[in-house]
């Protein structure tokens, strides 16, 4: 400053100017801008180095912020899963990687650091008691494996693999080979439908239906033929379908050979008389030879012994002769009128007795193998459906019929009040091969072909594939042979679900060689 300008200032304001502003002393405006900045720029600082320290370092965030055991807790134990990709597990909501669809929870998760969580952290190793980890998995491609816990390019966790999903694949003695345990939730229990029934010891049969046409029993078929030659002169039966009972008459016929036969018969009876007195033994036997000749000769020609004792005591030869029924039994056929010529051989009527009748029914194969003659069989119709006969097994037919592929066999059943009519339908029930032994339901078996497979709950949401043995089945039951034992709870409801996930997880784990892991 010029020499001429100091001298226009004041010399107290010159040396207040010169002293400066007392330190700390308020309300001085320059004094506040100078402390003010730095303080402002520590708070800020202290305040994000404690944010960090939050998120960062979990002694910290644990000491301000304990929450052991709560939501917080609960939420990080959650995991998704996707239904279509089982392996695809997170501790994070969202959507399939692979097919895009939005991710399931899994019920029962275990918590953090146990064996089946997969989150963003590298996963720990299994407290005691654990699953048991062979390695781990690339969710996208299931072909690369890493023994450590690893991310992919696409920063998503590898999916563990555990020892008991391997143990199906072939490396295991007691699961079917191409099978794995399965592991599900109580929830997915429930949607699924999973349902189990406990094997028992019982006795068991094996039960044949089948359908039979009831025929007459060919034993009891008579047909009714003529030895002479001659004419109907009467039918004393003549309808079919008539009942008639042993000895009625039939049907009166006119033969010339019969009336000769009648006068031979008389002829010999008067010769005899005339050769009593005859000192010759030789006559004598000659003339009772004729007579036992000529009357053996009527009843050969099936005229009833009343007709022959009536002509010895009328001694007058009739025209026509009466023929009676030889059976008892229903006429199921007529072949004569009144006044219809005959000769010997023809058939002029058929009578049946219907009191007992065959059913012939068609097994298969597999079935008429188990049969036996005598074995008893019961028998229903639809037309009578509240009356059962008890029956038997009567005959089996040598051969199989080549159009059906089945066996006939004949059944014998009595007919009370002739409920059983010719050509009738009726259900045959036969029960073979009764057995006891471990029964389970026959929902429980899944016939793959080669072999049957059922699933045992194995406690805790566990259910392990087994390869069982079929013996008897029937009534919707199974005998076990092997493969289950009694007490065993075996899934009878949604079976098909385990049994594709377990495949699902045993072709997984060949795909990756996880079964040389171990």
């Amino acid at each position: 400053m010029s020499d001429e300008k100091k001298e226009g200032i004041p010399q107290d304001t010159e040396a207040k100017a010169a002293a400066g502003p007392k330190s700390g002393a308020p309300g001085s405006g320059g004094g506040g801008k100078s402390w003010f900045f730095p303080v402002l720029s520590a708070i800020l600082g202290l305040l994000l180095a404690g944010v960090v320290a939050f998120y960062n370092v979990p002694a910290f965030h644990v000491l301000l912020h304990p929450h052991a055991g709560g939501d917080n807790a609960a939420k990080a134990a959650e995991q998704y899963t996707c239904g279509m990709h089982p392996f695809i597990i997170t501790d994070k909501p969202g959507n399939c990687p692979i097919c895009g669809m939005a991710l399931t929870k899994i019920e029962n998760a275990p918590a953090p650091g146990a064996a089946a969580v997969v989150s963003s952290a590298p996963a720990s190793k299994p407290s005691g008691g654990a699953r048991k980890i062979l390695f781990y998995r690339n969710p996208m491609n299931p072909n690369v494996t890493s023994k450590t816990p690893a991310k992919d390019e696409m920063g998503m966790d590898y999916v563990p693999v555990y020892e008991d999903e391997v143990k199906g694949s072939g490396a295991g003695v007691d699961l079917p080979e191409g099978y794995a345990t399965v592991q599900v939730g109580m929830e997915r229990m429930q949607m699924a439908g999973i349902q189990s029934a406990p094997a028992v010891r019982e006795a068991i049969s094996h039960p044949v239906r089948a359908v039979g046409i009831v025929v007459p029993d060919e034993t009891r078929v008579r047909r009714i033929q003529s030895k002479v030659e001659g004419w109907i002169e009467k039918l004393h039966t003549n309808f079919t379908g008539q009942m008639v009972t042993k000895g009625q008459p039939l049907l009166e016929i006119y033969s010339p050979e019969l009336v000769a036969t009648q006068r031979e018969y008389l002829l010999a009876r008067a010769g005899v008389d005339r050769m009593k007195e005859s000192p010759y033994e030789d006559a004598r036997q000659m003339s009772s030879g004729l007579v036992h000749a000529a009357r053996t000769r009527l009843t050969l020609f099936d005229v009833p012994e009343s007709f022959i004792e009536e002509l010895e005591r009328t001694g007058k030869v009739k025209r026509t002769v009466t023929l009676n029924a030889p059976v008892s039994g229903y006429v199921t056929g007529k072949e004569v009128f009144e006044g219809t010529r005959v000769s010997p051989g023809m058939d002029l009527l058929t009578v049946t007795d219907l009191s007992r009748v065959w059913i012939e029914a068609d097994l298969y194969e597999y079935e008429a193998q188990a049969v036996r003659v005598g074995q008893t069989a019961s028998l229903e119709t639809v037309a009578d459906p509240g009356t059962k006969l008890k029956g038997r097994v009567a005959f089996i037919y040598p051969t199989f019929s080549p159009e059906t592929r089945t066996l006939k066999v004949r059944f014998e059943f009595p007919n009370p009040g002739l409920r059983l009519k010719p050509q009738m339908y009726a259900n045959i029930a036969l029960d073979l091969r009764s057995v006891t032994g471990v029964v389970v339901p026959d929902s429980a078996l899944i016939e793959t072909g080669v072999r049957v497979i059922a699933f045992v709950d194995a406690g805790g949401g566990s259910f392990e594939p087994r390869e069982v043995k079929v013996g008897v089945r029937g009534n919707g039951k199974a005998q076990i042979l092997s493969g289950v034992n009694a007490g065993d709870n075996v899934v009878v409801g949604a079976n098909f679900l385990l049994d594709s996930e377990s495949k699902l997880r045993a072709a997984l784990t060949r795909m990756t060689g996880g079964g040389e892991g171990k």
